[in-house]
C-alpha cells in the first residue's frame, strides 16, 4: 500500500501542497479511467455495512475537476428504495441546504459547476443518517482535506453525532491530513480497493 509523505511545513502550507498534489493526481486520470475507479467505489460500498438506513447524503460531482461520478451509488441507492437528499450552497451564508430527491427535482449548475436541486422537500440535517463526502484526500484516522471552503465542514458539525459521515476516494490514504479545530473527521473512506473505518 502506498502512502504520500510530506514535508513539516504550517498546517495551511501542507494542505496547500496536499490539495494541489491531489488535483493533480486526479487531472491524470482518462475520463475512462474516472468511470471505472468510480464504479469500484460504488461496488466496494455494496460489500460495507451502511444499507440498513433511511436517509442518505450525496453529493453530485464537479466533473471538469473530476470528482468521483455518484451516479453509480445513487443508482444503488435507488434500487434499494432510500430516501436521497442532495444540498445546495449559499454562499452569501456560506452555508448548504439540503433536498430530497424526486422525480421532480430540477438541478442547476453553480458557480464552481456543481449541479444543485433548486428547492423542492426541504431536508433537516438531523434527519440524515449517512453522509457521503466529497474530498481531495484522507489519512488512516479519518482525517479529510476538502477545498477549503469549509461547506461540509459547517454542515457534517450540524449532522446528529451517529449520522455516518463517508468519505469516497480514487487513491488509498496520505501519511497525515493537517488538522484544524473546524475540521470534522469522517467515520469510514470507500476507495477502489478498500473499506477503512475509524
Amino acid at each position: 500500500m502506498q502512502f504520500f509523505i510530506f514535508p513539516q511545513m504550517p498546517s495551511e502550507k501542507t494542505k496547500n501542497a496536499l490539495r494541489n498534489f491531489y488535483k493533480e493526481k486526479r487531472a491524470e486520470l482518462s475520463p475512462d479511467e474516472r468511470e471505472t475507479r468510480s464504479l469500484k467505489i460504488a461496488n466496494k460500498s455494496l460489500e460495507s455495512a451502511l444499507w440498513n438506513h433511511s436517509f442518505y447524503h450525496i453529493f453530485l460531482p464537479i466533473n471538469r475537476l473530476m470528482e468521483v461520478n455518484t451516479e453509480y451509488l445513487l443508482n444503488i441507492l435507488n434500487g434499494k428504495d432510500k430516501n436521497i437528499v442532495v444540498g445546495a450552497t449559499d454562499t452569501a451564508q456560506k452555508a448548504m441546504s439540503h433536498f430530497l430527491l424526486t422525480d421532480n427535482t430540477v438541478f442547476k449548475t453553480n458557480e464552481w459547476g456543481i449541479p444543485e436541486p433548486q428547492g423542492g422537500i426541504g431536508i433537516s440535517e438531523d434527519q440524515l443518517d449517512v453522509v457521503f463526502v466529497p474530498l481531495l484526500a484522507f489519512d488512516r484516522l479519518g482525517n479529510r482535506l476538502g477545498y477549503g471552503k469549509g461547506y461540509y465542514d459547517r454542515f457534517l458539525k450540524k449532522c446528529r453525532p451517529d449520522c455516518l459521515k463517508i468519505g469516497l476516494s480514487f487513491f488509498e490514504p496520505a501519511l497525515e491530513v493537517p488538522v484544524d479545530s473546524h475540521d470534522v473527521a469522517l467515520n469510514g473512506c470507500i476507495t477502489v480497493d478498500n473499506i477503512y473505518l475509524f
